[in-house]
């Protein structure tokens, strides 16, 4: 199968299936942080180009409701965000998944066909990941495990301790569990 992971650098998901037999091409503006097939550059030119499956990772920055507040200050940038998604999900690819935190991307395009967490996959971690899906069922959880450790603020406020800790790109990566779980699921017997 020929399978396109877009917007990402890591290689996280392209590895996952790469290990699954497929063959997985990786697609960011940024070089890839591991080796593999990658294409960097806008990934708008090559969605025209035969595959099977892609997988999005469209940048969240000026769409993830952890930032609304700002939403008042950036609502060009926040257009220019929905439109690319819109784009991704428009591609002439017969299965599609676009990934994406909790985002204004439920309100103005339409509401994802399943949330997930890394601690449904085996890592303990909290992080509410959402799936917008075409011609793709929703993951099945692998291993359930803890949901990991949480601090809580003088406000109240809780928040995932790896989260807090966690800085820039490390805390858009796609955990493994999940990688492992769409190249699995995905990759084999659904296609």
């Amino acid at each position: 199968m020929k399978v396109l992971i877009a917007c990402e650098y890591s290689g996280t998901v392209r590895d996952a299936f790469t290990r699954a037999g497929h063959w997985a091409v990786s697609c960011d503006i940024m070089p890839s942080d591991s080796p593999g097939w990658h294409y960097q550059g806008d990934v708008l030119d090559c969605l025209n180009d035969g595959w099977d499956l892609m997988i999005a990772h469209p940048p969240c920055t000026h769409l993830a409701v952890s930032g609304a507040k700002h939403f008042h200050k950036k609502a060009d940038l926040q257009a220019e965000a929905l439109e690319f998604v819109q784009a991704l999900m428009d591609a002439p690819i017969d299965r599609i998944c676009i990934e994406n935190p909790v985002s204004v991307i439920s309100s103005r395009i339409r509401k994802p066909e399943q949330i997930i967490q890394p601690w449904q996959f085996g890592d303990e971690f909290q992080k509410t990941t959402c799936l917008w899906l075409k011609n793709l069922p929703p993951l099945i959880p692998t291993k359930i495990v803890g949901k990991g450790e949480f601090i809580t603020f003088q406000s109240g406020k809780k928040m995932p301790k790896w989260y807090s800790n966690a800085k820039g790109k490390s805390r858009s990566k796609t955990f493994q569990g999940i990688a492992d779980a769409m190249a699995t699921q995905w990759g084999k017997g659904v296609l």
